[in-house]
């Protein structure tokens, strides 16, 4: 059979045994001991994603194209692919013969013959890939948490501020002549009493405007006053920064004007304040509306359509008892016996031995960037000291090391949380999904809502039948539970046998629909 090698890095400067020439090299022993006949090789930088995703197409055409049956061979998992989306396009080709995929590092062959357990280590080995890999800033979201640990904004100044170009040629933030001072008004007025509509019109008659020279609603004052920014804390995506520019107000002040803003009393609507297992998380499948619990009967909870379209005649009214029980028999797949738990603890065991060599790996190149800068900015001071260079030309020098130091600890920091929350993601999933049934059995109403939002998707109520999806990674071992261990695969669709009372279908997305069989 004839073989496409796959080489990829993911950083364009190449990690140790990590590196093109590494793989290249496994790759063509590998051929060479399964007697392939090696046709093409590719190689791949995730530095540049344009290039990457040209040469991934020149790889599927040449797969597409050819006559005879290719092996495809790359070092691991995490080389070939991130997604799902790649192994819909794969296993396409899988299925109908053309294509063996050979992981190297996983000792895995995947084939038209494989059988359930060896594809579903690949189905697993993409989702952890996947799971680790979105924990890692790419390099414009390191170079943006660079400059927002270092107190810079990244965004257009908030009202107040302007946008100022040095002499340097370099850009700043400084407080607006025209607007600063009517900032610090707002504040003061409503630290006074003032309301926000009284505020918004007082303003207006004051001169107040916008930079687009439009009157500054309540809403707009509104926001002004819940912003952090002007006494020196800038919010990114929840997390608090301090800026380097100079506050309007003060932080006391602030304060203030917050503890007003929170001291009026809000009474929640009633039907907001009630909790219920199911609240927000149906929706109608004949009309789209919400199904929302409506009343109690008695000691029954029931769900209807709210019909918000006018589009049923009639109101149907489901407990919320015969709702939980189609949730229950669904999450029945879950509960995995223990030898099949030892099977796929195993199998992730494999895929986690070739993570933790990337990880390690990474941090040991990390640490050694960040020595080696270390030296450079040490002989940079020496220079200076020697009058080899000017205090400018050692600024810019020192300054460019230390924004390269900075983005080194975020890597450090990117690959650490990656690597914490990949044994976080298995641990959690296996016992989760165990425990399932019991949990939500045993959980107030507001736990079981939330646990099942975290366990479902795309829930719809079809007449009186209850429809979702499981979330990945519950679909994958459910699916796993329905295979018989180490035997050959055969139909992905046990339906046709009695005693399953879940019906399944492969989505394009490789997940699994789920629909309760009356």
């Amino acid at each position: 059979m004839k073989a496409i090698i796959l080489a990829r890095v993911s950083k364009e400067d190449q990690l140790e045994g990590q590196s093109i020439p590494a793989q290249l090299a496994r790759s063509r022993q590998w051929c060479k001991d399964k007697k392939l006949v090696i046709k093409s090789e590719y190689q791949f930088d995730e530095s540049s994603t344009k290039d990457q995703r040209k040469k991934f197409e020149k790889v599927i055409d040449e797969i597409r194209q050819s006559k005879e049956p290719i092996a495809l061979v790359v070092e691991t998992i995490d080389r070939l692919q991130r997604s799902f989306k790649e192994s819909v396009m794969l296993d396409e080709f899988r299925k109908s013969g053309k294509l063996e995929i050979h992981f190297l590092r996983e000792g895995l062959v995947v084939s038209d013959k494989s059988n359930s357990s060896e594809l579903l280590r690949w189905d697993m080995g993409v989702m952890f890939a996947r799971s680790y890999v979105l924990q890692l800033s790419d390099n414009v979201k390191r170079s943006i948490e660079g400059r927002l640990r270092n107190g810079q904004w990244i965004g257009r100044p908030r009202m107040g501020y302007i946008n100022i170009t040095k002499e340097d040629g370099t850009r700043d933030i400084v407080q607006d002549p025209e607007r600063a001072h009517f900032i610090r008004k707002i504040f003061e007025y409503y630290i006074a009493g003032t309301s926000l509509n009284l505020l918004s019109k007082r303003m207006k008659k004051e001169g107040f405007r916008s930079p687009q020279n439009k009157t500054v609603t309540a809403g707009g004052i509104h926001r002004i006053l819940m912003d952090s920014f002007y006494y020196g804390i800038m919010v990114v995506k929840g997390k608090e920064y301090p800026h380097r520019y100079t506050p309007i107000i003060s932080r006391d002040t602030f304060l203030k004007a917050q503890e007003i803003r929170t001291g009026w009393k809000k009474t929640p609507y009633k039907h907001k304040s009630k909790p219920y297992a199911l609240k927000g998380i149906i929706k109608c499948a004949i009309c789209g509306c919400t199904v929302t619990p409506e009343f109690k009967k008695g000691k029954y909870i029931l769900y209807a359509c709210t019909n918000y379209k006018k589009v049923h005649e009639k109101k149907t009214y489901i407990p919320e008892a015969d709702l939980l029980k189609a949730v229950y028999k669904a999450l029945k797949p879950l509960e995995l016996p223990q030898n099949k738990i030892d099977k796929l603890v195993e199998d992730l065991r494999t895929y986690s031995e070739a993570k933790t060599i990337y990880h390690d790996e990474a941090i040991r190149t990390l640490d050694r960037k960040y020595a080696e800068s270390q030296i450079r900015i040490d002989k940079l001071l020496d220079l200076l000291l020697a009058s080899s260079i000017t205090q400018e030309m050692y600024d810019t020098k020192f300054k460019k090391e230390k924004e390269l130091q900075t983005d080194i600890l975020i890597q450090k920091e990117d690959h650490t949380n990656a690597d914490k929350e990949f044994h976080i993601t298995a641990s959690t999933v296996l016992n989760l999904a165990k425990r399932a049934t019991e949990i939500i059995k045993s959980s107030e109403p507001e736990e079981k809502r939330q646990f099942m939002s975290y366990l479902l998707q795309n829930c719809q109520l079809n007449g009186r039948n209850l429809e979702f999806t499981l979330r990945n990674p519950f679909n994958l071992i459910a699916k796993y539970s329905s295979y018989p261990t180490l035997q050959p695969r055969r139909d992905l669709n046990p339906c046709c046998r009695n005693e399953n009372p879940v019906s399944w279908t492969r989505l394009d997305d490789r997940a699994i629909t789920l629909k309760i069989l009356p």
